[in-house]
């Protein structure tokens, strides 16, 4: 496991010309990075208890007090205004995040500061981002949801030794008889860039995200640790149908949102440019939704944002990218865990936490696939 993170620090100046190893060529060129899951492709992956939900067994230190806010340029805004946490500039995006000590031969080979020169900022879906801000709409200020995570531990300090030292993840673990396992692994607790009330980012592929968690000491979560950190319980309950309960409950998490039409024009996933300039990325600050949490403590698997993950293919072998949990939209597409599928209509989906969708499948070596609603989080192997 990698020492315990440094802020981040992005000198533009000192930029090397090094070939970048994955970065993103033009948003339109032949890739379909704007079109949604199956299940949720044509426009018609939190609105649920203000109150903080208790502290998960063995959660990891207590939610910061809100810090001053600030825009873009660095000048003051509204506290309580939920614009106020969509950033556009380069260095206020990578600025949520930081990075691993980098010996100077990694240094050389991944060349950090090009990387996130290249594969960081706004105003484009070439670049991972929190979202066309023109279009967006967030209805909850980061204060609101700190105020909402008040008393609530995300990581005890015993959780982020166990962790490497990485802040804001916890140990999961499957357990026997009552007994729990060996954690062999640890998840961040939000969505990428895994901070307390700050948006996710979006337009970020598999292979992008991989080098982002890569750059943090972490990587990709795998499809059997994300649905275990969503089922599973560290007292040795029960495994639970969604993260937050047995019965579906489209007002604990971000699922209730619609798609909203642009100057009169619906959300036009065909290419990744209709995507960004018609699709909003309607998304809230990591915990708005303290009730959508997993016993683990992990936040929004449910809602938000859909995630990246990986999973070992068993009749090849190869590490394929999957997509996996639902977006703000889900209410639009939302089918009971039990309930058949519709044989007219809307294909739905049920989010439950076993359900292994086969979306966007890409080999890892070359998984480009992106869009307005889909994000990830990280993981990292217990050393």
């Amino acid at each position: 496991m990698s020492k315990p993170s440094r802020p981040l620090r992005v000198a533009l100046a000192a930029l090397a010309a090094a070939p970048l190893s994955c970065s993103r060529g033009d948003a339109d060129r032949g890739r379909d990075a704007g079109a949604a899951p199956p299940a949720a492709s044509a426009p018609a992956p939190s609105a649920g208890p203000a109150a903080s939900a208790p502290a998960a067994p063995g959660d990891a230190g207590a939610a910061p007090g809100a810090p001053a806010a600030t825009g873009d340029a660095g000048a003051p805004v509204a506290a309580g205004d939920p614009m106020a946490t969509h950033h556009e500039a380069r260095e206020d995006l990578v600025r949520l995040f930081s990075l691993k000590e980098l010996t100077e031969r990694e240094r050389r080979l991944k060349n950090p500061e090009l990387f996130l020169e290249k594969n960081f900022g706004g105003g484009t879906p070439a670049r991972i981002n929190q979202g066309n801000k023109e279009l967006a709409r967030h209805t909850r200020s980061k204060q609101q949801c700190l105020e909402g995570l008040e008393g609530v531990v995300l990581q005890t300090e015993e959780q982020r030794a166990r962790c490497g030292g990485h802040e804001n993840m916890v140990p999961v673990f499957k357990t026997a008889r009552g007994k729990p396992k060996p954690a062999a692994f640890c998840i961040d607790i939000f969505e990428f860039p895994n901070k307390p009330c700050e948006l996710p980012m979006v337009w970020a592929s598999p292979t992008q995200a991989a080098s982002v968690c890569s750059l943090q000491g972490k990587r990709l979560c795998t499809e059997d640790e994300w649905s275990l950190a969503c089922r599973g319980d560290p007292e040795g309950g029960a495994p639970r149908t969604y993260a937050y309960g047995d019965e579906l409950d489209l007002t604990v998490c971000h699922t209730q949102t619609r798609h909203r039409e642009i100057d009169g024009k619906p959300c036009d996933g065909d290419t990744a440019r209709s995507a960004y300039q018609t699709c909003a990325t309607d998304t809230e600050p990591a915990g708005s939704y303290p009730a959508c949490r997993s016993r683990f403590g992990v936040f929004d698997q449910h809602g938000n944002v859909a995630e990246i993950m990986t999973r070992r293919d068993r009749d090849d072998g190869k590490l394929y990218s999957q997509l996996k949990g639902s977006a703000w939209f889900y209410v639009e597409v939302a089918r009971e865990h039990d309930a058949p599928r519709p044989k007219k209509g809307r294909e739905t989906y049920p989010d439950h936490c076993a359900f292994s969708p086969r979306w966007h499948v890409e080999p890892m070596e070359n998984a480009w696939h992106a869009n307005y609603h889909l994000g990830f989080r990280c993981c990292a192997t217990i050393r």
